[in-house]
Formats: structure tokens, C-alpha cells, sequence
């Protein structure tokens, strides 16, 4: 534990000593492709910082952080767009923004409170508290796992993962919104009430990747081929550039903490899910589309991604034993926690 603590800690001041070099010094050159070269060594070392860490979490959360959030939002930084125009007044905004699943809240428009589109209200107490405890209650349950048919543990697995994720960046979220004295929009608005493919990808599910692949990938991908296709194929480009990316960003994640080459499997799961997005929205766009009820819709996204999750996403990471890793890390902070809690000075 103290090892991979001095090991984050290494990695987290190169990164910000990167970022304030991008800060005082790459913020004074003029956007455009000069500010972009400058920037380029930085997100260089971004990708390479992560394979200094060897904890699975440590690693997973730093590859997000830096590799894919800071990456992806140097490139806005380099010509003005995103949370960089204008310039944070702060440097500690300027860090927090670059690399951090973070964004102001905004108020909603009437149009988006009117069609129930956005919400952005802070997750209530008591069901970060329910997904806290079955988060604990999962770790329990894995004691027994090997009494447990197959599809039920894959099931748990599933649960853990989301549930891990989430309530990670809620709390970084939450100890970012407290220094920055700013309310923070949650990064997960309860994906498991999606009412299909579109809800859950750009309104539900991690929804600061989203915001950062729609700037970067799919308006810039979609405005390239407005002049080559139909308006409607101009989206379905961005879309299907969108889930390509994300699916290669995956794979490099995963690759830091197997450090194996990738075997392409979550690349596809993207892929399948951009295709399958992309011809949902051609289908609402028709004039013969009736809407199921959303109870129907929505089991029947729920269960694609699930299914899909386990032929496709899963694989990788049962084959190299990373969620055997993840627990026992889990198990391990538990322990830690106990004997610093209770052993007496």
C-alpha cells in the first residue's frame, strides 16, 4: 500500500508540474497549431505516466485522468474551446478542469427541464449511502462466489464495476466542488433508469467522457463530412468516430493495467454500440416510429449492454485475472482502514 501510495504520488507531481507549464507558459502563445506543439510533450508524458503505477485502481484512475480526460482537453486548450475560454483566473481551476471529471453546474433551460433531457441535481444522500453498502455487501458476497453459477457472478461483477466507478468520481466531485467552493454536475445520472441506446450514452452514462468526446471527435468529425453526406449521415459519422475513439481509449486503459497487447474485443463493443445508436436514432428520425412504453425500451437497452458487456467488454479483464486484482486491492484498503482504525497508538 505505502509503495503504490509514493508510486500515485510520483505520477501526480510530474502531472502537475506539466500542467502549470501548460498553464504559464502554453497559454501565452496563440492558439492554433503553434500552442498545440507545445503542448504535444505533455500529453506525450500523460500517456506515459500510467505505466508507472502497477495498482489496478491507481492505474485505472490516472489513465482516465491524464491519458484520456487531460489529453483530450489540452487539444481544446490548444485552440481556445472547451472549459479553457476563457482562461481559468486560477491555476488550481486551470488543473482541476483539465484533468478532472468536472464540471460546473449550469442552470437548465426550460426546454430541457420541459422534456426531462438533463438533470443535473446532486445525487440524494440516501442513495449514495444504498450504493456505498452494496458496494460492501458485494465485496462479502465475492467470498462465496465460488458456490455461484457463472451468469451470477458476471452479474456482480457488472454491478461492481459500475457501482465503483461511480461512487470514485462522486468523490472526487465532491472534494473538488468543497476547494473550488462551485457546484459540480454529477458525472452519472442513475444509467440504470436509460429508457434506450441514446439515453444511456450521451444523457446517463459517465457524462464528462461524453461532453469531452462530443467536442473533440464527434462535432469536429461531423461538421468534416456536412459538405460530403446527407446532414443524417454527417451524424452518424460523429457518432460511429465517437464510439471508435472511446472503444481505443478503453483499450489503452486496458492495456495499462494488464500490459498485455489488446486483443480489439472492447473496441468492438463500442463499435457494435455506435452501430446499434446510430440506427436507433435513423429509426426515431422515420415517420412511421411509434415509441414503446419506456418500461420496454429501456429492459431492452438494459439487457444489450449487459449481454454485450459480457460477450465483448468483460473478457479482457477475466482472462488476466483483473478483477481477482481489483478486489483483493479493494479488500486490502478494508484491512488497512480497520488496523488504522482500531489498533490503539
Amino acid at each position: 500500500m505505502e509503495e503504490n501510495l509514493r508510486n500515485l504520488i510520483e505520477v501526480w507531481i510530474y502531472a502537475l508540474i506539466s500542467l502549470s507549464y501548460c498553464y504559464f507558459i502554453s497559454s501565452k502563445i496563440s492558439k492554433g497549431v503553434l500552442r498545440l506543439l507545445s503542448i504535444l510533450p505533455m500529453c506525450i508524458m500523460f500517456l506515459l505516466l500510467p505505466l508507472l503505477l502497477s495498482c489496478v485502481h491507481f492505474c485505472a484512475i490516472s489513465a482516465l485522468f491524464l491519458s484520456w480526460l487531460a489529453n483530450f482537453r489540452l487539444i481544446l486548450f490548444a485552440f481556445d474551446q472547451g472549459p479553457f475560454c476563457p482562461l481559468p483566473p486560477k491555476l488550481s481551476r486551470f488543473i482541476c478542469f483539465a484533468c478532472l471529471p468536472i464540471k460546473i453546474r449550469q442552470t437548465p433551460s426550460p426546454d430541457a427541464i420541459k422534456n426531462l433531457r438533463c438533470n443535473n441535481e446532486p445525487m440524494p444522500k440516501w442513495v449514495l449511502a444504498v450504493k456505498f453498502l452494496a458496494l460492501g455487501v458485494l465485496l462479502h458476497v465475492y467470498e462465496y462466489r465460488d458456490g455461484l453459477p457463472r451468469f451470477v457472478v458476471l452479474a456482480l461483477y457488472c454491478l461492481h464495476l459500475y457501482l465503483e466507478v461511480e461512487l470514485v468520481l462522486v468523490f472526487v466531485g465532491a472534494v473538488v466542488s468543497t476547494l473550488l467552493g462551485c457546484d459540480i454536475e454529477p458525472v452519472f445520472n442513475e444509467p440504470y433508469l436509460a429508457t434506450s441506446l441514446q439515453d444511456f450514452w450521451s444523457r446517463r452514462w459517465n457524462l464528462m467522457v461524453s461532453a469531452v468526446l462530443r467536442s473533440t471527435v464527434h462535432i469536429p468529425v461531423q461538421r468534416f463530412f456536412k459538405h460530403l453526406l446527407h446532414p443524417d449521415g454527417a451524424t452518424f459519422a460523429g457518432v460511429m468516430a465517437s464510439f471508435f475513439v472511446s472503444g481505443v481509449m478503453h483499450e489503452l486503459i486496458f492495456f495499462y493495467m494488464i500490459r498485455q497487447p489488446p486483443t480489439w474485443e472492447v473496441t468492438c463493443f463500442f463499435v457494435l454500440h455506435g452501430a446499434a445508436t446510430a440506427t436507433e436514432i435513423a429509426v426515431k428520425r422515420t415517420h412511421w416510429w411509434r415509441p414503446p412504453h419506456r418500461a420496454v425500451s429501456g429492459l431492452a437497452a438494459l439487457t444489450f449492454v449487459s449481454l454485450t458487456g459480457v460477450w465483448l467488454f468483460l473478457p479482457q479483464i477475466l482472462r488476466n485475472n483483473v478483477h481477482e486484482r481489483a478486489i483483493g486491492e479493494c479488500l486490502s484498503v478494508i484491512d488497512f482502514a480497520k488496523r488504522k482504525l482500531f489498533t490503539s497508538p
